[in-house]
């Protein structure tokens, strides 16, 4: 008795699960634009690095820091997008903490929603096929929390190469 009652329960949840719409047009994403702001203090911080460094750069009003070295052609992600991407991301020191380029050499896939807000404001920058360079203020990065090898309140360094993109 117990059999049957399960295998009608399996059935009914299996033929639900497959009468739900997955089109685009009904997918509603679960994540909203960046909100943080970097303070004053960390973006001061960053500028004179960046100024003193001699690199070029532009500014967003949320302090992130960035440089585009290949714009790219197409498709622009947003915070719903999922992107496939090779970076390396460094200290101001050139202490490097992670890598695709050397454990994915074909790239390594995210929800944009899913990482830091500096990602989630300067991927959106370029479009498939694109590269940049985002320069993090702790707000934007991982704040006031050590991360594996990245001490609390660190800048950070972000190579990405954008290589493709699903909406």
């Amino acid at each position: 008795m117990y059999k049957n009652f399960f295998s009608i329960i399996a059935v009914s949840v299996s033929l639900w699960a497959c009468s739900k719409s997955t089109s685009k047009s009904s997918y509603t994403c679960p994540y909203t634009a960046p909100t943080a702001v970097a303070s004053a203090s960390e973006i001061a911080t960053l500028k004179a690095f960046l100024d003193s460094s001699k690199l070029d750069y532009h500014q967003l009003p949320s302090g992130l820091f960035y440089k585009i070295v290949t714009k790219g052609a197409g498709d622009t992600a947003t915070v719903c997008s999922a992107v496939l991407v090779k970076y390396k991301g460094q200290l101001l020191n050139g202490t490097g903490f992670d890598s695709s380029y050397v454990r994915s050499p074909n790239g390594t896939a995210f929800n944009l929603g899913e990482v830091v807000s500096g990602w989630q404001y300067g991927i959106p920058l370029i479009q498939k096929g694109g590269s940049i360079i985002l320069y993090v203020p702790p707000s934007l990065g991982y704040g006031a929390s050590a991360n594996g090898s990245i001490p609390a309140n660190s800048n950070l360094i972000f190579n990405v190469d954008l290589l493709d993109l699903q909406k």
